[in-house]
């Protein structure tokens, strides 16, 4: 029997889209909502402290806060371009947590680096289905593995 387990985290973050030709090519922020989906089958062994469990929330909780919220909780995520005529240096010197990106960081994208970033984290038994992250109230993406 395959279950699927979803948990939500939420963090601060900025970015720009410097190719862009609207609003969200300035710096901005957003409160992201970020819902991981993790699927497996609930393991079946008498006396396992994870009997009857997929995987402990809190697993989850620690992978995702280790490899995605604490390092873009409050960070400038920008694109590393050339053409780009972004300060660096004035942003670097400013920006404490700047993350700097090889690809547009839309709310598409990101979702693309976060299950990248999360490929290989969940123990046996586990496995990343799907993330959806919101980037506003209204406006979200969705990636199905």
């Amino acid at each position: 029997m395959l279950l699927k387990l979803t948990k939500r985290f939420t963090f601060e973050m900025a970015h720009a889209l410097p190719s862009y030709q609207g609003k969200c090519h300035n710096i901005h922020g957003h409160s992201y909502k970020l819902y991981v989906t993790v699927e497996g089958t609930p393991l079946l062994q008498e006396g396992a402290s994870s009997n009857g469990m997929v995987i402990d929330f809190g697993t989850i909780k620690q992978i995702v806060e280790q490899h995605i919220v604490d390092p873009f909780d409050h960070a400038l995520v920008l694109p590393r371009t050339s053409d780009n005529h972004m300060p660096t240096d004035a942003l670097e010197g400013f920006a404490a947590k700047l993350i700097w990106v090889d690809f547009q960081p839309t709310t598409e994208n990101l979702l693309l680096y976060f299950a990248h970033l999360l490929d290989g984290t969940f123990p046996v038994g586990a496995r990343l289905h799907s993330l959806k992250l919101y980037e506003t109230e209204s406006s979200c993406a969705e990636l199905i593995l």
